[in-house]
């Protein structure tokens, strides 16, 4: 049986985009929501309405995910308002667009710090919190395996971000706590509008992609779902790349 109903979850990152999506989509199945958020409020306002239009709950919690103390305080709250928590899903995520040769050190600890050191710190204060059979699920991208333009400092984090994802999975997984990887394609969302070359990579994705389109926010928010529920058991340490092919067309 599919079930995920009466779970607790906290989706980072979800005031926008793929985060938004994974809230809606794990509510829309009986979940009860935490969306954090950092500074797009009335986003995430937006986002809990739609929550609570699909019937179910969702707390907001403004926390920087980068930051020890900002954490620790949303677990608190966390903690407070929900008493547990089910699912862990990392997905906020930062980071400078510049050549190679024009990062300096704080960029890449910006990114560091972002999309990756993040999930460790989320795993260590919400442990207390989770009990067997709780799931942490870690958002990355395409860049943490292959090169793309002036996605050197992110890339570099988001494969930082996947080791970390193993690691803990081995660490974990004799407490009955599953963790993967959910890697998206070229997703058109908010994020990729920072890229100057924005169209052209949307339509050489589109081009090579063998399913014909573009991955949606709701495509992964799919795959989301599915590792959080009980039809995923077996499934632990991965990177589930989703994707439409296309990262295999070379």
């Amino acid at each position: 049986m599919f079930t995920v109903s009466g779970k607790v979850a906290l989706v980072t990152g979800g005031s926008r985009g793929i985060g938004r999506a994974i809230a809606i989509r794990l509510a829309e199945h009986g979940m009860r929501v935490v969306v954090n958020y950092v500074r797009h409020r009335s986003d995430a306002q937006l986002t809990a309405k739609a929550v609570e239009e699909r019937g179910g709950s969702c707390l907001l919690v403004r926390a920087n995910v980068s930051k020890q103390a900002d954490v620790a305080a949303m677990f608190e709250q966390i903690k407070l308002q929900c008493g547990e928590l089910d699912v862990l899903i990392s997905n906020a995520a930062s980071g400078v667009l510049k050549p190679a040769t024009e990062i300096t050190s704080r960029h890449w600890q910006w990114a560091m710090d972002i999309n990756a050191l993040a999930l460790l710190s989320l795993v260590q204060h919400g442990m207390p919190l989770m009990s067997e059979g709780a799931r942490v699920v870690a958002v990355s991208s395409l860049g943490s395996v292959r090169a793309i333009p002036n996605y050197t400092a992110v890339g570099a984090s988001k494969a930082a971000l996947e080791s970390l994802v193993r690691h803990l999975a081995v660490e974990l997984g004799p407490q009955g706590i599953r963790v993967n990887t959910v890697s998206a394609g070229a997703v058109d969302t908010d994020a990729l509008k920072k890229f100057p070359n924005r169209l052209e990579i949307l339509d050489a994705a589109r081009k090579k992609t063998p399913l014909g389109r573009l991955t949606t926010p709701e495509d992964v928010a799919d795959v989301c779902l599915f590792l959080c529920s009980n039809l995923a058991q077996m499934i632990q340490g991965q990177v589930v790349t989703v994707d439409g092919g296309y990262a295999i067309t070379g």
